[in-house]
């Protein structure tokens, strides 16, 4: 029986993803046998993904999409995009957070599943350029009632994007005249050329202004973002104090990040050995399950 016969349908999807950007194109009889599934459920698999405008159907398999620099999907064709890692993700990078922090979220997929995380952490000011960002605290105010610890929420002004980001001047003079602690900046692609990148030239700026507002900046992004350019870049890896990514980034991707990053945590994995949690801790890596001062305490705040 395949190790992979009990997988959800996110996870299935996620991994057939994988094998097409990987292989640059895959069969269906090679998922199936790899899969331990249907010719049917595969082909089910290949439509959703097909929708999502993330690989495009062949015939007998399916190959990626060959997206243009300035290609920017809509928030609602990302949102069912590496739901786990995300989720992974959400919950490592919660645990950044102080109670009584000036926060600040920018527009994404991931950053929203942050959110969701943050709303019950107290006395946190979040500002955030997300229309969907800014709808979970105040969703989560409106079911739990105002309560007195409730997040105090400031939303820019601007232009909306696909992705439901505000962007623009009015997003840029709001964002100049305020400081915040930390930065939780969700990205198109990063990769040690182009550093934080961005299909938008306008987000491209907003997100400069973000950055340059933080204290300390830290990217939330799964695998699939590495090696991934936009059109814009925004930032170098240099202005990055910590990526927060998932079990999925490679072990040649981790080393080269390492390189660059003062911190790479990887979130989902298990329990690290001794020597593996010396390794990491020499690489400036951290797993979800404990932090690189040697604590183990996934829930304590590191410096922010």
């Amino acid at each position: 029986m395949s190790d992979h016969q009990n997988l959800l349908a996110e996870q299935r999807r996620a991994l057939i993803l994988d094998e097409v950007r990987r292989r640059g194109g895959v069969r269906v009889n090679e998922l199936t046998r790899k899969l331990g599934v249907s010719d049917m459920t595969v082909r089910r698999d290949l439509d959703a993904l097909a929708r999502q405008g993330v690989l495009e159907k062949v015939h007998g398999g399916a190959v990626p999409v060959v997206e243009a620099s300035t290609h920017e999907p809509g928030f609602e064709a990302k949102s069912g995009l590496e739901l786990t890692a995300k989720e992974d993700i959400a919950r490592a990078a919660a645990s950044l957070v102080a109670p009584g922090a000036a926060v600040a979220l920018s527009g994404g997929t991931t950053t929203y599943a942050l959110a969701h995380h943050l709303v019950d952490v107290p006395d946190l000011t979040v500002v955030t350029n997300s229309v969907r960002v800014a709808d979970v605290f105040h969703s989560a105010q409106r079911t739990s009632g105002q309560r007195q610890s409730a997040a105090t929420v400031v939303l820019t002004g601007g232009v909306r994007t696909p992705s439901d980001s505000l962007v623009g001047p009015v997003a840029d003079q709001a964002i100049g005249s305020l400081h915040f602690d930390v930065l939780f900046l969700g990205v198109h692609g990063i990769s040690p050329e182009a550093g934080l990148s961005t299909p938008n030239l306008a987000e491209a700026e907003t997100n400069r202004r973000l950055v340059q507002s933080a204290r300390r900046v830290v990217v939330v992004a799964d695998h699939t973002k590495w090696g991934t350019v936009g059109l814009s870049s925004f930032a170098t890896l240099a202005q990055v104090d910590t990526l927060v990514t998932d079990a999925g980034l490679p072990a040649e991707a981790r080393a080269e990040i390492a390189e660059h990053l003062n911190r790479l945590v990887v979130a989902g994995e298990g329990e690290p050995d001794g020597d593996a949690e010396a390794g990491a801790e020499q690489a400036g890596e951290v797993s979800e399950s404990g932090a690189a001062d040697g604590t183990g305490n996934p829930g304590a705040p590191t410096d922010i």
